[in-house]
């Protein structure tokens, strides 16, 4: 059993927020804090993210049973879930294996179909940078520079970036290796031999193309008592591009 990383804020009745691929807890800091005033919080490294344990294993079966472990190790028997893309794939499949742990469901800008690939420059990017001989990460951003232009998508990769105590080296807190092989993995389509029947809200980003409104006929297919909702002034990061909107969206639903 992997004890994943996690923060807990708040007091409350439990809610648990799983980040999207290359992501770690800290990019839902900001909604986690917010979220604490009526709740208790826990954000999460998933598996080779962040501060979490490495495994050669990475997919959505898995992933939903380190979701499992972590809440019972902590004496949480239900929760409101919400994932991003990857995370929200792994509330999806949490959600169908275990829904009487689910309270209510969000996911955010994903389905459970599969996806296309669209991430082969990031990984040439991530893999291309010399770690070892790379001195500041100014250099390192500007090496990522070379294949990745939006420095949005730069700064939010570089967040995986630490300093090995013992060598003084830079080195990836993520296991990219890992994550890399398993990468169909985490494309993958959503399964469950039954459907989840919580309350479930799917948030798209109007600007982004992970998630149509074509999708919902899918999406209830696995969970019947779902909405979709559009914030359209946002991209895939809904909750960073648009974090008032989203939050009111959030807040809403889940007091409802």
């Amino acid at each position: 059993m992997l004890e994943l990383n996690y923060k807990e804020f708040g007091q409350g009745e439990p809610i648990i927020i799983l980040h999207g691929l290359f992501g770690t807890l800290d990019n839902w800091q900001t909604i986690a804090k917010k979220l604490a005033e009526e709740y208790t919080v826990f954000i999460i490294d998933q598996r080779n993210h962040g501060r979490s344990p490495h495994h050669k294993d990475l997919n959505y079966p898995v992933m939903a049973e380190d979701l499992k472990n972590f809440m019972e190790s902590n004496w949480i028997y239900e929760a409101r879930i919400i994932g991003h893309s990857m995370g929200g794939k792994t509330a999806m499949q949490f959600a169908l294996n275990y829904p009487d742990m689910v309270e209510k469901l969000v996911v955010v800008d994903i389905g459970p179909n599969e996806n296309p690939a669209g991430h082969q420059t990031i990984f040439e990017a991530l893999f291309s940078l010399d770690l070892e001989r790379t001195e500041s990460r100014k250099e390192a951003e500007q090496q990522l520079g070379k294949l990745i232009d939006d420095i949005a998508v730069r700064q939010f990769l570089l967040k995986n970036l630490s300093r090995d105590k013992e060598t003084g080296h830079y080195k990836w807190k993520m296991n990219l290796s890992a994550i890399h092989e398993n990468y169909a993995n985490i494309l993958a389509a959503v399964k469950g031999d039954d459907v989840c029947d919580r309350d479930a809200l799917f948030v798209k980003g109007g600007k982004s193309d992970y998630l149509e409104d074509s999708d919902l006929q899918d999406i209830q297919a696995l969970f019947p008592a779902a909405k979709m909702q559009t914030i359209a002034e946002s991209g895939h990061w809904v909750h960073a591009e648009a974090p008032v909107q989203f939050l009111a969206l959030l807040r809403k639903f889940l007091q409802s």
